[in-house]
């Protein structure tokens, strides 16, 4: 009853920060000038040969025909309003066809690789964490304090531009914007496809596992070495119980509360991880189409999926708290983590 209670309030409490969200992102969306209205005057311009007053003509008549000369508030209003009553995220202009089509076609494919990279960097970051922490000052500890150092401080637009060099100048491969092979592509599931879909999206998966990696595993150690340090495990310890059942058992439990609360962070880091390399990469995923919508002017994906991910960060953050909630009563019973 606790429990669910926590999670009601979890859930009140996120309504009007999405609200708040939605609003901040479709203002900074709307800031710059220009929409997909001077877009389509600009391809009549360049490519078209059309004169500036007919191009001009056009683009008015277009902007009109799609309310993209009414007050901002108006278009906001609209925009939120069909979101809420009917599931209508809008009409993406330069895909031509709905935005929930677009959101459907993209979004599970990098969910699908933020939760790949998020099972992966916590699973390894932990267990590099322990390590570390249990061989404090050894050159174990030097070398993996080392890796989370790169995995931390490197740019992963870097890395996924030092791979892509290297893939295409060094081993000649030619197919890195696409999630299979031309003689895969309209085949159905198999063996072979899955492991020619791995060899296309390892790079993806590894740079975003990295980072995600080397967050965990300072977390998982710092947290790990003040449990250490606490009298109940060196009572442990005076108890005659051996040092491996000292820390699976009493340090690390109580070291992992902390890096629960952390993961409502790490996954939408996960998934700005994934974003930023499929851009490089110029997989069709969500980085891709919400850098095509904002180069254009089209408004309504960019805002869609920029409200997907606050979604996601909020989601993160709840689900979080609820699995901290169920570790520690202290939590559920307080209203809010500790």
């Amino acid at each position: 009853m606790h429990l669910l209670r926590f999670l009601m309030m979890r859930i009140a409490a996120a309504i009007p920060l999405l609200f708040v969200l939605s609003v901040v992102t479709f203002a900074i969306i709307q800031a710059p000038p220009g929409d997909y209205a001077d877009y389509i005057r600009s391809q009549l311009i360049n490519q078209g040969g059309a004169s500036f007053e007919e191009a001009n003509a056009q683009a008015e008549a277009y902007r009109t025909e799609h309310g993209l000369d009414r007050p901002l508030p108006v278009q906001y209003v609209n925009w939120i309003t069909g979101i809420v009553t009917r599931g209508d995220f809008g009409h993406s202009l330069y895909y031509n066809k709905p935005v929930s089509e677009v959101v459907a076609e993209r979004l599970p494919r990098t969910l699908a690789l933020a939760l790949v990279c998020h099972i992966l960097a916590s699973c390894i970051g932990i267990l590099f964490g322990i390590v570390a922490a249990t061989k404090q000052y050894s050159w174990i500890d030097t070398l993996l304090s080392g890796i989370s150092f790169l995995g931390m401080t490197v740019p992963r637009f870097l890395m996924a531009l030092i791979i892509v060099y290297v893939l295409v100048f060094h081993f000649n491969v030619s197919e890195i914007n696409s999630f299979h092979s031309a003689r895969y592509g309209g085949a159905p599931w198999s063996w072979g496809k899955f492991v020619d879909l791995v060899k296309h999206v390892w790079p993806v998966v590894a740079i975003a596992t990295f980072g995600g990696l080397a967050y965990n595993m300072r977390v998982m150690r710092g947290n790990l070495l003040d449990t250490l340090n606490a009298q109940y495990v060196e009572t442990a310890r005076a108890k005659g119980l051996s040092e491996g059942a000292v820390v699976l058992r009493h340090a690390v439990p109580n070291a992992l509360h902390p890096l629960v609360m952390y993961q409502g962070v790490v996954l939408p880091y996960m998934l700005t991880g994934e974003i930023e390399t499929a851009i490089i990469f110029a997989l069709p995923t969500v980085g891709p189409a919400i850098v095509g919508s904002m180069q254009v002017g089209d408004v309504y994906v960019t805002a869609t999926f920029m409200l997907v991910l606050s979604v996601t960060l909020i989601v993160g953050n709840i689900i979080a708290d609820l699995l901290l909630a169920m570790l520690d009563p202290r939590v559920r019973l307080s209203g809010g983590p500790a």
